[in-house]
């Protein structure tokens, strides 16, 4: 085993948080961020990537290299990892970043490999490699709305992928096909085949409200749905939201808001 083995709860419905159970010296890799809480006797550090030793080599070039990856999805050059070091058991927690559900996925039952979503990851054990995944067709992948590169966590350890809404998990059959909305594909296992299509007939599409492409799955493999991407949820809150003349939200609902009002505010 490459990954040090940490235990787990996870607490909440909608708006969850894991608990990580940490052993004298074992550590856990989050996102920048994530953290809720942890309890003493467990040390933080910042490190370049993922901290795992198969992201090009060891050594600063390997770290680097490792990070650099990390930029193309997007997300930052820094992880942080928690290790207890102290010389009992250690609980560190990390919460959900938008409302939906957090996976706990055991790499070592997917062949060692998952593919997400750039900004699914939420925490992993250490020795997790975090890395990008690109798509065959870059050109599909660009229109497709969601960008071409994925993550790919590898390793025979726990990741905790986390995504909006209500998570539907589905196995495909060998040929069996589901095509997926784009924003809507929260993870896949490497067998899968992956792909982006236009949506046939162009009306149906612009009239529709639809986007112009899906995600075209093919099994044999595993695959994650989630009914809410974050994109969605945010361009909802943003169309909903009351403008005022310059293009600003007014901020109704909220205290600054009544005072507007209060005041005389247009």
């Amino acid at each position: 085993m490459n990954n040090h083995e940490i235990d787990y709860k996870l607490f909440g419905d909608d708006m969850q948080f894991v608990e990580i159970e940490l052993d004298p010296q074992e550590t856990v890799v989050a996102e920048a961020g994530s953290l809720m809480m942890m309890e003493d006797g467990i040390s933080m550090e910042t490190i370049f990537g993922d901290g795992s030793n198969s992201s090009g080599g060891s050594g600063l070039m390997g770290k680097l290299m490792g990070a650099g990856k990390r930029m193309l999805t997007g997300e930052s050059l820094f992880m942080t990892t928690f290790t207890n070091v102290g010389s009992g058991k250690k609980h560190v927690y990390f919460a959900s970043p938008y409302p939906g559900k957090i996976i706990p996925m055991d790499l070592s039952k997917y062949r060692g490999k998952i593919i997400c979503q750039k900004d699914a990851f939420l925490a992993a054990a250490k020795g997790v490699s975090v890395g990008i995944e690109f798509q065959r067709k870059l050109g599909a992948g660009f229109f497709g709305g969601e960008g071409f590169i994925m993550q790919k966590l590898e390793g025979d350890g726990l990741a905790f992928v986390h995504a909006g809404g209500t998570i539907h998990r589905k196995s495909l059959q060998v040929g069996e096909t589901l095509r997926v909305d784009t924003g809507c594909l929260v993870a896949m296992t490497s067998e899968v085949d992956y792909n982006i299509e236009m949506v046939k007939g162009v009306k149906t599409a612009l009239f529709g409200g639809e986007g112009l492409f899906f995600a075209t799955l093919r099994g044999p493999g595993t695959v994650w749905i989630q009914s809410l991407p974050f994109s969605r949820l945010a361009s909802r809150v943003f169309a909903a939201a009351p403008q005022t003349p310059g293009g600003g939200s007014k901020g109704e609902g909220s205290i600054t808001g009544g005072l507007f009002d209060l005041l005389g505010g247009k």
